[in-house]
């Protein structure tokens, strides 16, 4: 048996609403067996997806098919990811530190940045 990867995807809860998944295929974010998928394609259980997510690639295993929306203690048995944890905390830095930025740092809090700080950051962002 097989299922719809835009419809597999949504009821995995890998997106929110089965539109957003059918936009990432057809942009060409969601891809099996390195190859970029429509929505229509099918997916098989034992099936390795691959789910561009700047600044990395998320892959998950599909080992079960669900056509419709399913809770979320059941969504687990349908999907397991196997991305690498190297890949997982470059994800993590790349949301704490969206620019790259000296002062992106910055604790909650502290305030606004100072004259010569704003300088800094004027001057990395032209660049």
């Amino acid at each position: 048996m097989a299922t719809r990867i835009d419809q597999w995807l949504w009821a995995a809860r890998l997106f929110k609403t089965r539109s957003l998944a059918t936009l990432a295929c057809r942009g060409g974010r969601i891809q099996i067996a390195d190859k970029s998928v429509k929505p229509s394609h099918q997916v098989l259980s034992g099936e390795i997806v691959q789910i561009k997510q700047q600044p990395i690639v998320r892959h998950y295993l599909v080992k079960n098919l669900a056509v419709k929306r399913v809770s979320a203690a059941l969504a687990r048995e349908l999907v397991e990811e196997i991305t690498p944890a190297a890949d997982l905390e470059k994800l993590a830095r790349a949301r704490r530190d969206p620019l790259g930025l000296i002062f992106a740092a910055r604790e909650k809090g502290s305030g606004r940045p100072t004259k010569k700080e704003r300088r800094l950051l004027d001057k990395l962002q032209e660049k």
